[in-house]
């Protein structure tokens, strides 16, 4: 089967989105930029249309650009979190003892990120952080309403240090790492009254804005699940995808 004329097509389409994202990085398109029509817009860049709507739909699905039914083609916000969106949701598909990097890298930006937060923290910071724990709290033994209610204050901390990108990474390496805490959680007795300690301390932290017991009590709760994974889970094994099994 020839398949030179689909490498020299896809090669196209390559340059056409790189093309593209320089107009976009350079700021000759800016954030709601309306491109122009299909027609002007393969001439001015030297495309054949296909090409030109393939590098479309591409960066389309990169959250780039937004394609408005009936309306045109535009320019997204390029908002960190959409544009980190569709590759931090890979980290999802990680499997096997790949779950202890990414605490690795939790305990790298969360203990920081903990400690912005008590420097910067507001009534409605505090209030936010109040709330997620008293779910916790409400959740009694349902592991699964704690780790929601968990995830959730983890986000009312990311966002405090209003970087769109430390927030994206720290939510996605959340979401990554939720099955592992789930099955923490069900797995060993006590685990979800520790989770509770953990956060009420770190809450305290930050309500009073201690930086460092802040930075100090978020470093010591993602210890806690890291450590008690490596103990738990084998070099050949992944974490149950059933964790009430």
């Amino acid at each position: 089967m020839d398949t030179t004329g689909s490498r020299r097509e896809s090669g196209v389409t390559g340059d056409a989105i790189e093309r593209m994202r320089e107009l976009i990085a350079t700021g000759e398109w800016g954030p709601g930029t309306r491109l122009p029509r299909e027609n002007d817009l393969a001439r001015q860049l030297g495309l054949s249309r296909n090409s030109l709507r393939e590098a479309v739909r591409a960066l389309s699905l990169a959250r780039v650009l937004e394609v408005r039914q009936g309306d045109g083609t535009y320019v997204s916000s390029l908002d960190p979190g959409e544009l980190l969106e569709p590759t931090l949701s890979a980290t999802n598909l990680l499997r096997g003892r790949t779950v202890l990097e990414l605490f690795e890298v939790r305990r790298m930006l969360e203990p920081e990120a903990a400690a912005l937060a008590a420097h910067r923290a507001d009534e409605r910071l505090v209030a936010d952080l109040r709330t997620e724990l008293d779910r916790m709290v409400a959740a009694g033994s349902n592991a699964e309403e704690l780790i929601t209610a968990d995830a959730a204050f983890h986000d009312v901390i990311a966002r405090a240090p209003g970087n769109g990108v430390l927030r994206a990474l720290l939510r996605s390496l959340s979401t990554s790492t939720q099955r592992a805490r789930l099955w923490h959680g069900i797995a060993e007795r006590g685990a979800l009254d520790l989770a509770r300690e953990e956060h009420a301390r770190i809450y305290d932290a930050i309500a009073v804005g201690d930086s460092d017991l802040a930075r100090a009590s978020a470093l010591l709760h993602i210890a806690t699940n890291e450590r008690w994974l490596r103990d738990h889970l084998d070099p050949s094994d992944d974490v149950p995808l059933d964790p009430d099994r």
